[in-house]
């Protein structure tokens, strides 16, 4: 273990790194199932409508370890951002790299005031065990509009921030 692992770089994610985070992605979807159906396009999966930044961790030698966007969604209430793929690399896993992300989309969430949402498919207990125990609070579980890679119904959980001013 390095401690370029323990002590990821984060920065905003730039066009050339999309290359980069594609292969780390797959990656993560033969080692994990995430995402659970292989997008068509992968690059443009990671550059969902509505995005508004996306950050890499970076080792100390460039290499990505793992990425994180936000994305402007809607909800009842009005606009939400939306934490959005987030993926570690395998090599990185257990050393807070996914957790340094999600506190990073946290912090800019909340300083343009934003109410921060995510969703995580029913069942990962693994992610929803990390977001849970950093404060994020469950507010329903709903079916997703789109299906698993054998045509079945997908439930997602529901999560709100642990801070920010608004509801969502």
């Amino acid at each position: 273990m390095t401690s370029s692992l323990r002590s990821p770089r984060l920065r905003q994610r730039r066009k050339d790194d999309l290359e980069r985070c594609v292969a780390v992605l797959r990656e993560v979807h033969d080692a994990d199932g995430y995402p659970l159906t292989w997008p068509a396009d992968p690059a443009r999966w990671l550059t969902p409508a509505g995005l508004l930044d996306a950050w890499v961790a970076m080792d100390g030698h460039g290499a990505i370890l793992g990425h994180v966007l936000l994305a402007r969604t809607e909800q009842a209430a009005g606009p939400v951002a939306e934490v959005g793929r987030l993926f570690v690399a395998p090599q990185a896993r257990r050393q807070a790299v996914g957790r340094r992300l999600v506190e990073h989309a946290l912090i800019v969430a909340d300083d343009q005031r934003m109410p921060l949402v995510l969703e995580v498919v029913d069942g990962d207990s693994a992610a929803s065990a990390m977001y849970e125990a950093t404060g994020w609070r469950l507010t329903h579980i709903s079916t997703a509009d789109w299906t698993g890679p054998n045509g079945e119904a997908v439930r997602l959980r529901h999560y709100r921030s642990p801070i920010g001013s608004a509801d969502a």
